[in-house]
């Protein structure tokens, strides 16, 4: 009985051990839809459609019951959002998200009909969302719940994917949301539709952006074949008669071969003279090094310089500040051609910048850039450059059409 049962365990573990070398794997291939709404170089035309609770909006703080596409978001609703100088898109100038102030009633704020799916065949939803309510917002805000359905275009539901509560945060915290569905069988058009389950007011506004839609493909491993137990072959020894060895004489007086030593040219290796083989080592290529690509906006303006320092190699403290009334200006700063700060808001108190000047870095280009004009044009600031115990004081006024460049080099 013990055996039997012994065998029937072993029995089991072996099926066991079947099903998982016959795990299905998925395969994500490309996407066959991409939403990133566009930047401001490469507008994206969306014009969504039915919006009973919502309308377009422009500008970067819509009211409720509106949505805008917006590259970011500055001092909306006097601080309850958290301010964002970018989008999610990665790599994209001025790039623009969906931003949603939620209506007082909930309902639909999105649709899209994506026509080039296939029936019976497995896909991959997916979204980044980031709450734009601050945490210590005084009226405590409702946080998003969101609901994407993917539906027939008659309107019939057949996956439902929810987000969950999206919580605030008092900095950008973009989370990605995806579920995987089914088409139904002969269906070769569907409508991504969203939907906000929360009631607006005080909070449940966010921001989605870099929407996609990829088909799965189901591989199935090949199945493992086990061959069948081979049985021992058993030999059985035969005895066999043979005659009784002859007597040999030895012969007398005949001269025996002796072995002859061995010479020290004979082509003999042992294993201590045996050497490991010579090992090439090849030169290492080095990369080339990226070039850093000039920006849009830097190209498009004209960028005088306003301001030329030379100094000991040192630490440099730059402040920045609003130039008279704080109006809502905001700028942007390149250093060398790399983006160093965006759309900083300027005020009282000072945007603070650190760079070091020496061997290695001995030239230094600070070009501001004027995101907007404020409620009092043209765009100024006041730029205080400290170095070496040396103060100076740079006027800056920067517009649409020029920027303002500040030269920085090592004094030899």
């Amino acid at each position: 009985m013990k055996k039997k049962l012994l065998l029937f365990i072993l029995f089991l573990q072996g099926v066991a051990m079947l099903q998982l070398t016959n795990a299905q794997q998925l395969i994500y291939k490309e996407p066959i839809l991409k939403i990133d709404f566009g930047s401001r170089g490469q507008p994206l035309k969306f014009d969504m459609w039915d919006m009973r609770n919502y309308k377009e909006q422009r500008g970067v703080c819509p009211d409720d019951g509106n949505y805008s596409f917006a590259a970011y978001t500055s001092d909306c609703f006097n601080g309850d959002w958290i301010a964002m100088n970018e989008d999610h898109t990665s790599g994209d100038y001025d790039g623009k998200m969906l931003l949603v102030n939620a209506s007082p009633v909930p309902g639909t704020f999105f649709k899209y009909r994506l026509d080039n799916v296939k029936p019976n065949t497995m896909y991959e939803f997916s979204c980044w969302i980031v709450n734009v309510c601050r945490t210590s917002s005084p009226c405590n805000p409702t946080p998003p719940y969101i609901n994407f359905i993917i539906q027939t275009n008659s309107g019939i539901p057949f996956k439902s994917i929810r987000t969950g509560t999206i919580p605030p945060t008092n900095a950008p915290s973009w989370r990605r949301y995806y579920g995987e569905f089914t088409t139904p069988a002969g269906v070769n058009s569907i409508v991504i539709r969203m939907d906000d389950e929360t009631n607006g007011g005080c909070g449940n506004d966010f921001a989605i952006d870099d929407i996609m839609v990829r088909e799965i493909e189901i591989k199935k491993p090949e199945p493992v074949i086990i061959p069948p137990p081979v049985k021992p072959v058993v030999t059985v020894a035969v005895p066999v008669n043979t005659p009784p060895a002859k007597k040999i004489t030895p012969v007398k007086n005949e001269p025996t071969e002796t072995a002859q030593p061995l010479k020290r040219n004979d082509a003999i290796i042992t294993k201590d003279e045996i050497k490991a083989m010579p090992v090439v080592i090849k030169p290492a290529i080095k990369e080339r090094a990226e070039k850093i690509q000039i920006p849009e906006v830097l190209l498009t303006r004209k960028n005088p310089v306003v301001k030329q320092i030379e100094t000991a190699a040192t630490e440099i403290l730059i402040e920045l500040y609003d130039n008279g009334e704080v109006d809502g200006d905001t700028v942007t700063i390149y250093h060398n051609n790399a983006l160093l700060v965006s759309r900083a808001g300027l005020s009282e108190k000072p945007v603070s910048i650190k760079i070091k000047v020496g061997k290695d870095q001995p030239h230094h280009e600070l070009v501001m850039v004027a995101n907007n004009l404020g409620s009092i044009p043209p765009n100024t600031s006041l730029m205080i450059i400290t170095a070496n115990d040396k103060r100076y004081e740079v006027f800056i006024s920067s517009s649409q059409q020029k920027n303002a460049k500040v030269l920085i080099d090592l004094k030899e």
